[in-house]
């Protein structure tokens, strides 16, 4: 006699245990369908495959690394339709990569100017004493900091 055993699913409740997330963060990425929206149950439950674990934790690594939750939704979709989206998602990393060695740049910038606003503050305040040392009004001889501003990283066209 064969005995058919059913495979493991999760509902929600589980897969945000397992995940770390919120139930309703789940319920977001469904909605953006970045996380496929499953059939209910009779009971009115999702009940999701043990491999929605592994998806929600390419999401989490996917947002860590600076793509948006618009961007996987868009790379899922084409997925879904049979495309491969591969090459457009590695366009975009490199993107992102070019954009963080900017702000990298401009941090350790502003971390030097710093350092060396700093140097001048404690001369300035060692022969102060008892005067007031004018810090702030020295800034206006500092060099100008660049204030990156979060720059959008352009879309790339679907492949």
């Amino acid at each position: 006699m064969l005995v058919k055993h059913k495979t493991l699913r999760l509902r929600i409740g589980e897969l945000a245990r397992q995940s770390g997330l919120s139930v309703d963060t789940l319920r977001h990425y469904e909605r953006l369908k970045v996380l496929p929206v499953l059939p209910r149950t009779v009971g009115g439950f999702r009940e999701y495959p043990p491999e929605a674990v592994r998806r929600v934790r390419i999401i989490q690594q996917a947002l860590s690394m600076g793509f948006s939750l618009d961007e996987l939704t868009q790379f899922f979709a084409a997925r879904g339709a049979g495309r491969h989206p591969c090459r457009a998602v590695r366009r975009l990393a490199q993107l992102k990569l070019d954009a963080l060695e900017q702000q990298i740049e401009a941090m350790l910038a502003a971390r030097d100017v710093l350092r060396a606003v700093l140097q001048d503050w404690d001369g300035r305040l060692a022969q102060s004493r008892a005067q007031p040392a004018a810090l702030l009004e020295s800034l206006a001889d500092a060099p100008l900091l660049d204030r990156p501003e979060k720059r959008r990283i352009r879309r790339v066209k679907r492949s």
